[in-house]
Parts: C-alpha cells; sequence; structure tokens
C-alpha cells in the first residue's frame, strides 16, 4: 500500500500503472525477473554472471553467432499427474538472452553453472589496428 500511495502522487506514474497490465499479454513475464545479469570488468576481459535458479546444467543451451552469445533455458515437461487437473501451471518455462560480446572465438569462451548462477568468461575484444598502407605516385 506504501508503494501505491508513493506513485500515487506522481500523475504521470498513475498514467503508465493504469495502462501497464492492459498491453502485457497474460502469458509472458514481461519484468526481466528472470536471467538476471551482473557484469564485471577486469583487465582481461569479461564475466557474466546469469541467475538461472531452478535449472539443470542439462537444460541450458548457449550458443556464439555474429559477435552476440545466446543463453537458452527450457525446463522439461514433467509427466501429468492423472489424479489432479491443472488449472494454471507456471513452472514449465523457457527463456533466452543474448548478450554482444564482440568478435571473439568459441574456444575463448568459458561456461560454468553452479548454484543456479551460470558465470561466462571471455577476454575483451581486441583492437583492430589499422593497416598502413603506401600510394603510388603517378
Amino acid at each position: 500500500m506504501k508503494n501505491y500511495l508513493v506513485r500515487r502522487n506522481n500523475p504521470i506514474s498513475l498514467f503508465d500503472e493504469a495502462f501497464d497490465d492492459f498491453f502485457k499479454p497474460a502469458f509472458f513475464n514481461l519484468d526481466n525477473s528472470v536471467m538476471k545479469t551482473d557484469v564485471k570488468e577486469d583487465d582481461k576481459g569479461y564475466t557474466l554472471e546469469i541467475e538461472m535458479p531452478g535449472y539443470n546444467k542439462e537444460d541450458i543451451a548457449i550458443n556464439l553467432e555474429d559477435g552476440y552469445v545466446s543463453v537458452s533455458a527450457r525446463k522439461a515437461e514433467k509427466e501429468e499427474d492423472k489424479n489432479h487437473k491443472y488449472i494454471r501451471k507456471e513452472r514449465s518455462v523457457s527463456c533466452s538472452r543474448s548478450y554482444y560480446v564482440g568478435d571473439i572465438e568459441e574456444k575463448d569462451v568459458k561456461a560454468k553453472f553452479e548454484n543456479g548462477v551460470l558465470t561466462l568468461t571471455f577476454p575483451k575484444e581486441k583492437e583492430k589496428l589499422p593497416e598502413k598502407r603506401t600510394i603510388a605516385i603517378e
């Protein structure tokens, strides 16, 4: 209730809030609560720490294409319970997210999954030095 009262004093927020749920499809979770990511930088490269609670290592796929690392996860559906009828199922979930990493090779990306956190490490993109060219004089 406190958050509602604080937001209510801001007319722009009240207007936005009124239409937030109208434009969201009911079956999508668009609040970025899935795959929250921390990005760290050091002298050698970058580290992405991606929260993926509830997933197993086998549920996760990592792809590198055109300078982007794409991480996707899909939970396998469990067999239907014959004794109960589901009214709503939210735990069979798939998600994906892409991160721009530049022009790096697959062998340079290291991945580790531990305690629901996927850690990706990769080197910084090497700067391409301009080639020196000599122009012939006619």
